[in-house]
């Protein structure tokens, strides 16, 4: 029976590849991003590879009601979700807070997933089964090592761009660990990923292209390990951390359960989901 996987920020890089690599193996795919042009043409490009006209949504994560709409959604025209993978992400220069009052980039690539795969994880378990669970990938980095963040304060101002990446990548892997903590006995595995560096729309504004574009990947590549952890057997490993489909190590402080705990709890009040 084919899927039903979810792939937010998919109307560009990583996030297209995969689903229409997910699209290619008869998996029913949905697009979820921030920009309807782009969005459409990925569509486009999935309903090519998969033979069907895949849904779409439209969010803006930098926008915690979007993610409540859409999440809302989601959830009430599908009944079982098999796969989520919280691919969307951003890495940005100097930008204000967002409407929600919280660092931009911590946000969109942490709070606003972390939001979503909550108002999601009712379909999770729907379609997880002893044989085959549902599966959460999200995609990190290993940007992780350099960021610095605030477990108590997720969304406290980062004024440095790379930092703020790094921290949000970091939350990344300690949303994974937690997730497992608390999720694996749903028969839900969540794992996350570095994708390498990738010729993408922010990475090729990176300083780092124009000295070593010879060891960027395309989106293709870098959607490889997306692509196993999401179908792949050996890519069931509750909390597990992958790059090449091989364990990756992450830093100490991206893996600590303490963190990861305290992490979760601050990002539900950051969010305004209960504790």
């Amino acid at each position: 029976m084919p899927r039903t996987v979810v792939v937010t920020g998919a109307s560009s890089g990583i996030g297209r590849a995969a689903a229409v690599g997910l699209a290619r193996r008869g998996d029913e795919v949905i697009l979820l991003g921030r920009d309807p042009v782009r969005l459409a043409a990925a569509a486009a490009e999935v309903r090519e590879a998969g033979g069907g006209t895949p849904p779409t949504y439209r969010a803006d994560f930098a926008v915690l009601d979007e993610v409540r709409a859409v999440g809302a959604r989601i959830a009430g025209e599908h009944e079982r979700i098999h796969v989520l993978a919280n691919n969307a992400g951003l890495l940005t220069g100097v930008r204000p807070m967002t409407v929600d009052g919280l660092d931009p980039t911590m946000q969109i690539n942490h709070l606003g997933g972390f939001l979503l795969t909550h108002l999601l994880l009712d379909r999770l378990r729907a379609a997880a089964t002893p044989s085959s669970p549902a599966r959460i990938v999200t995609t990190s980095s290993a940007a992780e090592a350099w960021g610095a963040l605030d477990v108590d304060q997720p969304g406290r101002r980062q004024h440095l761009r790379w930092l703020a990446y790094g921290a949000s990548k970091q939350a990344n892997i300690l949303f994974t660990v937690e997730a497992s903590r608390r999720w694996s006995s749903y028969g839900i595995v969540p794992t996350c990923y570095f994708p390498g560096l990738i010729r993408s729309g922010f990475g090729i504004k990176s300083p780092t292209f124009s000295l070593a574009r010879h060891v960027f990947r395309s989106p293709v590549e870098g959607a490889d390990t997306l692509l196993w952890l999401a179908t792949d057997p050996a890519g069931l490993a509750p909390g597990g951390y992958f790059a090449w489909r091989a364990p990756f190590r992450a830093t100490p402080r991206s893996t600590d359960p303490s963190r990861a705990a305290r992490l979760w709890r601050s990002s539900l009040t950051a969010v305004g989901l209960p504790a």
